[in-house]
């Protein structure tokens, strides 16, 4: 009779959980972000994220390699998703973030496959510079889909065109993760790009060229962490708003405005880490601790126009650092 070795068995298990970790925590920040975008919800990212792990982790015997670990992850993530929004009528903006809004300084949407000769890389993380999100709204014919998607198109419909135009799927793949054909994965594709299309065209004067927004962006972040009050009122316009969320705090104006960033605890005591919400530009807010690091404080989300910033928006919820992939922390030196 054979005698079963308990701790020999306990310590391949252990070993197995260690490697099954090595492989798909680097994934988490991006994970994040995919269930957050397929539906709608910042609050439910982190639930469906862990299912996705534990999904995962019951499969990881079978897993042989015939696809990168990232897209193994997408494709569970993404039938996890899909679960989690059947029966919904609606699927909302995310939680917690800047209700939609034409952004200013775009240009209307066309089809999103216009770089189809560039495609990323599908095996490695991607860093936050090299977020999915940032590959639509950095590009001018792209900047509204996010938007437009989380408000119109159906579960399938957005499966489509995430995994087809911001994670560079081919067609037979999306076609075996949801069941279908080819050519009905081409056909909702098709009409996820037409609902797209029918986005609200930018306002008349409202552009914003690059180099002037890299300068604003600049020169905001330059403000708060030197606490140059005045020279952060200088990029407002004249009927600028900042709003505090969840607290509902509203500031009419430069001249309110300035009233309470001289009493602003992280003016001049703080660094701050680019982002992009809903297509548009914000920052990640770190505020100085007593022992010198910078723990997470808000993150402000900007509305740019040819005059100036034009509205402030001020999340109070920690919790959304993570959904953005964002460190809780960064160290005292941090530049």
């Amino acid at each position: 009779m054979r005698i079963r070795d308990d701790g020999a068995a306990t310590a391949a298990e252990a070993l197995r959980r260690q490697d099954f970790a090595r492989l798909v925590d680097p994934f988490r920040a991006e994970l994040l972000t995919h269930c957050r975008r397929m539906t709608g919800s910042a609050h439910d990212a982190e639930d469906l994220v862990q299912e996705t792990y534990l999904r995962a982790w019951r499969a990881y015997a079978e897993f042989e390699g015939r696809s990168s670990v990232r897209t193994w992850l997408h494709r569970i993530a993404t039938n996890v998703c899909l679960t989690a929004l059947d029966g919904r009528r609606r699927l909302p903006v995310p939680a917690g973030l800047p209700d939609a809004r034409p952004e200013h300084g775009d240009s209307a949407p066309g089809p999103l496959d216009g770089d189809a000769g560039r495609r990323p890389d599908r095996d490695a993380p991607l860093g936050l510079s090299a977020d999915p999100a940032d590959i639509v709204v950095t590009r001018d014919d792209r900047r509204r889909a996010l938007t437009v998607v989380w408000q119109h198109l159906s579960p399938r419909q957005r499966a489509v065109l995430i995994l087809r135009d911001v994670l560079a799927w081919h067609a037979n793949e999306i076609a075996e993760l949801l069941g279908t054909s080819g050519s009905a994965v081409h056909s909702m594709l098709r009409r996820a790009r037409a609902q797209l299309a029918q986005a609200a065209p930018t306002p008349a004067g409202a552009e914003v060229d690059d180099l002037r927004l890299r300068r604003l962006l600049g020169e905001y972040a330059a403000a708060f962490e030197t606490g140059d009050v005045n020279a952060l009122v200088r990029l407002l316009t004249e009927d600028t708003v900042c709003e505090r969320r969840p607290a509902g705090t509203r500031l009419d104006g430069p001249d309110e405005i300035a009233r309470f960033l001289e009493h602003c605890p992280a003016m001049g005591e703080c660094r701050m880490v680019p982002l992009s919400a809903n297509g548009r530009p914000g920052f990640g807010v770190y505020r100085r601790s007593p022992g010198g690091e910078y723990r997470a404080y808000t993150i402000d989300v900007l509305t740019i126009t040819g005059s100036g910033l034009e509205r402030i928006e001020v999340l109070e919820d920690r919790a959304l650092f993570r959904t953005f992939g964002l460190p809780m922390t960064l160290a005292g030196d941090h530049v």
